[in-house]
């Protein structure tokens, strides 16, 4: 529903030049064996928007349900897997009542592998009462069923993946009960095994969602070797996640920094700058309010994010 247009960098970002520095995530060193590093993206985005009545909070939840629907959401992720190289294996989608939507991606670094029906055994049958745990009374043998075969068929296919890796998705659209804020939530996590990159991806999730906060986090866990041998817990260079934001982008937010290099954990918030009241108001412009309804709904709205980036929530008694 709105982006923004100015805002600042981190200064890790820079040579001493001041030139940009952009590291590349396709970027490989010589292993030994397979790459065991696990990476995941976390991207987490929020809208906001005030809707003063329940007809307008109706009509947002209903434009967000629509706008982020599991169909949409399923393009969306079908199209980071290509970003990074990933061979889809399973989708898995739910859109929920009264509103929400889920998709999971189960994704591999290789191709599909099939194995031939042929390469399995029959199998020797059921086991006797007394040792499968069936009971005197369990139901009769279905028509059909003898003792010789397994019930139901054997598997035409299997499919076999190593490295296994998943994209998903999940949406939480929400409202303030008194205070006219309502608030749409996606989750969004990129998690691989091996050579694949989430971070490559990253600049096409930015696009794809209407958003005023940003929280990003990426981490790289387990260890790999080296052909030497030696134990590798990152394969590729990284100062901070703003280093794969394009500029264009990176312009529109302030962005703060929470990194712990030694355990390859790093965190990003990011704000939109520039802020107009009209991008937040539903089915209307600001040109119908008053000034002090225009100040009112916008320090709302303010306090609102201020909530949100720097997590600030209810004090406990």
């Amino acid at each position: 529903m709105k982006m923004g247009d100015s805002g600042n960098r981190n200064k890790d970002e820079t040579t001493g030049g001041g030139e940009k520095v952009f590291a590349d995530p396709d970027a490989r060193m010589q292993l030994h064996g397979f790459n065991n590093l696990t990476k995941t993206l976390s991207f987490n985005m929020y809208d906001i928007c005030y809707t003063k009545t329940k007809e307008e909070r109706e009509a947002y939840i209903a434009y967000i349900d629509e706008q982020y629907n599991s169909e949409r959401l399923t393009a969306i992720l079908n199209e980071v897997a290509s970003m990074i190289g990933a061979h889809v294996l399973n989708t898995a989608k739910q859109d929920y009542v009264p509103q929400g939507a889920s998709v999971t991606l189960l994704v591999s670094e290789g191709p599909i592998v099939e194995v031939p029906a042929e390469a399995y055994e029959e199998s020797p049958g059921p086991l006797p009462a007394e040792t499968s745990g069936a009971s005197p009374g369990s139901p009769p043998r279905g028509e059909g069923e003898d003792e010789g075969t397994t019930p139901g068929p054997m598997p035409a296919a299997v499919v076999m993946a190593l490295d296994k890796s998943h994209i998903t998705v999940h949406t939480y659209p929400e409202y303030h009960p008194n205070e006219g804020i309502s608030t749409f939530r996606a989750d969004i996590d990129v998690s691989t095994c091996g050579e694949i990159s989430p971070l490559k991806a990253l600049r096409y999730l930015i696009d794809s969602f209407d958003t005023d906060i940003m929280t990003i986090d990426y981490r790289v866990r387990g260890f790999t070797r080296d052909k030497n041998g030696d134990k590798l817990f990152i394969d590729h260079d990284i100062r901070s996640i703003q280093n794969y934001i394009p500029e264009e982008q990176g312009a529109l937010y302030d962005m703060i920094d929470v990194n712990i290099y030694q355990e390859n954990v790093f965190h990003t918030k990011c704000r939109l700058k520039q802020f107009d009241l009209n991008n937040y108001l539903f089915g209307y412009t600001k040109d119908v309010l008053t000034d002090d309804e225009r100040k009112q709904i916008t320090g709302r709205l303010k306090q609102e994010m201020d909530e949100i980036f720097y997590h600030i929530g209810a004090r406990r008694a």
